[in-house]
């Protein structure tokens, strides 16, 4: 993705810092084909609100005790709350992602909000559930589910692969 093609889909004062970031996750998870690039982009768009939001809006207050999130501790769902422009949820998540990266999440979970690990995460999310195999049979359903648990934001989701197919 070059700044010229980030620049017809989002407002953002980095354009190259975004799209190093994006290159880099595209290179490290195999999003290397049209269609697989197109279907991440737009889960990660409708997640981050087009790359504004790196942490959940909300306080986090509906993970508390949910242990398949892994959230045992009181404040863990707080703590633990969505970061990064996929949401990583949970001290499961935040243990994994840092065990698989070598960084400390779950004493420092506001990294994960930051670049380049917002933008990391999300493809680690996207190699963890196996997306790409989803993506190359052009199946958004079934990538929505398998990043939300359901169809929220389904017809957002929609509209941004529309408008990221006219750019890639």
């Amino acid at each position: 993705m070059t700044p010229k093609e980030l620049s017809k889909l989002i407002k953002t004062k980095y354009p190259e810092q975004i799209c190093k970031a994006i290159n880099d996750t595209f290179a490290k998870y195999n999003i290397n084909t049209p269609l697989r690039q197109r279907h991440f982009l737009a889960q990660i768009f409708h997640e981050s609100g087009g790359l504004i939001y790196t942490t959940e809006l909300s306080t986090g207050a509906q993970y508390e005790n949910r242990k398949d999130l892994g959230n045992i501790y009181p404040g863990d769902g707080r703590k633990y709350k969505g970061r990064g422009f996929i949401q990583i949820t949970g001290r499961f998540n935040y243990e994994k992602l840092s065990k698989d990266f070598g960084i400390d999440f779950i004493n420092t979970p506001e990294k994960l909000a930051q670049n380049p690990f917002n933008m990391l995460s999300a493809g680690w999310f996207w190699n963890l559930k196996k997306l790409n195999n989803w993506a190359d049979k052009n199946n958004i359903e079934k990538i929505t589910r398998l990043i939300n648990g359901g169809l929220n934001g389904f017809e957002d989701r929609k509209k941004w692969f529309t408008k990221i197919s006219c750019v890639i």
